[in-house]
């Protein structure tokens, strides 16, 4: 996994990581090995998982084939730190 650091801002490339490492499962994988699992154990959660992949597979199947509806969709909450646009400076002083 690579994430490139632009302008000495790390604090944005460890948000880049932590992000991908997220998506790939990473952290998951970290908190299942901290502790042995027994086999048994190992294959119910293996089964249980392919259970919901399935679920949700048929679950988007049947939303494109139009036989249920499709989940409302979610509204986009602003940010907590909005953009701060520069400040631009006009030629003429308003006197």
């Amino acid at each position: 996994m690579q994430v490139i650091v632009r302008d000495n801002n790390v604090d944005q490339a460890l948000r880049v990581l932590k992000r991908k490492m997220q998506r790939e499962g990473v952290f998951r994988e970290m908190k299942r090995r901290r502790s042995y699992e027994k086999p048994s154990e190992k294959k119910a959660r293996e089964k249980s998982d392919a259970v919901r992949r399935a679920r949700k597979l048929a679950r988007k199947q049947a939303i494109r084939e139009g036989l249920i509806a499709a989940p409302p969709k979610k509204e986009r909450v602003p940010s907590k730190h909005p953009q701060v646009l520069p400040a631009t400076t006009s030629g003429t002083r308003g006197t």
